[in-house]
């Protein structure tokens, strides 16, 4: 009787920690919920958690430059209220989650948004099979690379971040 008892405690525990587990194994299914900018989603997954996943290997504008509303409008208009995988690759310096998202198990918003011209590939250890597509987009001068001299979000970013008073 003993031994049931514990079978049912132990098999209770792992019902409960099935969503943990589902986690840890690298991938989140569910929804696209809201879209935060050009790079950054929320997705509800099938246990009704909202997660905040960054796009692996590609940056896009903030909202604040040129392009930037574009990108999230972009992303709003291919992934939004759609259903995703994202596969976990890490975290960035921040803490935010850095994902490969497949939409619908067939769409791959990054390399949708690097072939508008509406993202770059990543500053820090760029992903070389992404880079075709930046490349395709800056030659047929789609999106920001209309622009002379576009500026990329991480030089956007400190230059956002120099114009900010020093705290004493």
């Amino acid at each position: 009787m003993k031994f049931l008892g514990r079978l049912s405690w132990f098999v209770t525990i792992l019902l409960l920690s099935a969503p943990l587990l589902a986690q840890t194994s690298g991938d989140i299914n569910g929804k696209v919920t809201a879209v935060i900018d050009g790079n950054t989603l929320e997705i509800k997954d099938n246990h009704n958690q909202v997660h905040k996943v960054m796009l692996a290997g590609i940056d896009c504008p903030e909202l604040g430059q040129a392009y930037g509303t574009q990108s999230k409008k972009f992303l709003e208009k291919i992934a939004l209220k759609k259903t995703v995988t994202a596969t976990l690759q890490g975290k960035d310096r921040l803490g935010n989650y850095l994902a490969v998202v497949m939409i619908d198990d067939d769409v791959d918003p990054r390399i949708e948004l690097l072939k508008e011209g509406l993202a770059w590939t990543a500053e820090r250890n760029p992903n070389a099979d992404l880079e075709p597509y930046r490349s395709w987009a800056e030659q047929k001068k789609r999106g920001l690379w209309q622009e002379q001299n576009p500026t990329p979000p991480w030089t956007y970013r400190r230059q956002q971040t120099m114009l900010q008073p020093k705290s004493s």
